[in-house]
């Protein structure tokens, strides 16, 4: 089927939409004609891409808590939406060592909170949960991990999406697919892209060691990751969310992640960064290892195998980590210029669409 003109007209509550990856969500589902609501805590960084973005059109942006659920019931009663995407998140690993409790609020209670909202709410049809490559019983194999493997997440926010998984299934297996609605989880990799300025992630950290004229310290060069551009996993959640909706037996875990080929370590991701960086900019940055500036636990090896996902919904990466790297550092050189980030993103978008349609 083609998904993006499946949500031509279709009512669609994004939870997170103000986040790096809830932007990109929200502008591809304005550009497919979706009529959307986003509901969200303000956008977390300054800079941020939400802001950058200026939405327009058929976005109704609501900002509130993820853990206030009667909010959130009001929310759902006054839209009746058809599709739940469920982005809202505390996303960063080191942030859930300094407020575990906080993190196991938004992550675990967060997503008691939507299941409950769509049980008590009739018009919705098809429910996607992001979750998180994280969310398995890392035991540093070399291979990719599976759906059916273990769910166990070491760090607090790794053992938080564990558990939003658990909710996740107890709601569809107790309530949701009795009442026809079909609700699926998707364990994306780590995500890159224009637009990123969390604290305490790699490309941002590239990106503000750039653009203040240091050099890029890298905490763990060796760790090997499932890096993906953000339209990949976006892509793909939508394109679950449609064909579930079409019939609920696509309904499931899916991991979203590169092709095999494309899984960097962390120091060979700055690398090509540099490369990247130079050839649009002319600069070179360089990079080393920071180890003293290394943290509390981290995974040293993480893959995932998205047999599953390819076999089953026909989905497969678009761009490798080359295109995904001139992407991401085209829109950072139009930010560091001031140029024109709605155009760079639209080009980006359609360029996308053109090559995965």
């Amino acid at each position: 089927m083609n998904w993006f003109d499946f949500y031509k007209g279709k009512k669609v509550l994004v939870t997170g939409h103000t986040g790096f990856k809830g932007s990109w969500m929200t502008a591809l589902l304005l550009r497919a004609g979706a009529k959307v609501t986003g509901y969200a805590l303000a956008p977390q960084t300054e800079p941020n891409l939400f802001d950058l973005c200026e939405f327009s059109g058929n976005l109704n942006s609501v900002i509130g808590e993820i853990r206030d659920i009667e909010k959130l019931k009001k929310i759902f009663l006054e839209i009746q939406p058809e599709i739940v995407i469920h982005m809202a998140a505390q996303p960063i690993v080191r942030e859930s060592y300094r407020s575990p409790v906080y993190t196991y609020e938004v992550n675990v209670m967060g997503t008691v909170n939507v299941m409950e909202c769509v049980r008590l709410c009739d018009s919705v049809r098809s429910v996607i949960n992001v979750t998180t490559d994280k969310v398995y019983r890392n035991r540093e194999w070399c291979w990719g991990y599976r759906e059916n493997e273990e769910l166990n997440g070491f760090d607090p926010y790794s053992n938080s999406k564990s558990c939003s998984e658990l909710v996740t299934s107890c709601y569809r297996d107790s309530f949701l697919k009795a009442a026809g609605v079909a609700v699926s989880t998707a364990r994306a990799g780590n995500v890159i892209g224009g637009g990123d300025f969390a604290a305490d992630r790699i490309i941002p950290d590239c990106v503000r060691a750039v653009e203040a004229g240091k050099d890029i310290l890298v905490r763990n060069p060796w760790s090997v990751r499932p890096y993906q551009h953000v339209l990949e996993p976006v892509a793909a959640y939508l394109r679950l969310a449609a064909m579930q909706y079409e019939n609920g037996e696509y309904e499931g875990s899916y991991n979203v992640g590169p092709e095999e080929s494309d899984c960097l370590t962390t120091g060979g991701l700055v690398e090509l960064f540099c490369d990247k960086w130079e050839k649009q900019t002319g600069y070179r940055p360089i990079w080393t290892d920071g180890k003293e500036s290394r943290g509390p636990h981290e995974a040293g090896y993480l893959k995932l195998d998205c047999s599953r996902i390819k076999e089953r919904l026909g989905w497969h990466p678009v761009w490798n980590m080359e295109r995904t790297m001139e992407m991401l550092t085209e829109w950072y050189a139009e930010y560091l210029r001031n140029g024109d980030i709605q155009a760079c993103m639209e080009r980006q978008i359609s360029c996308f669409l053109r090559e995965s349609l």
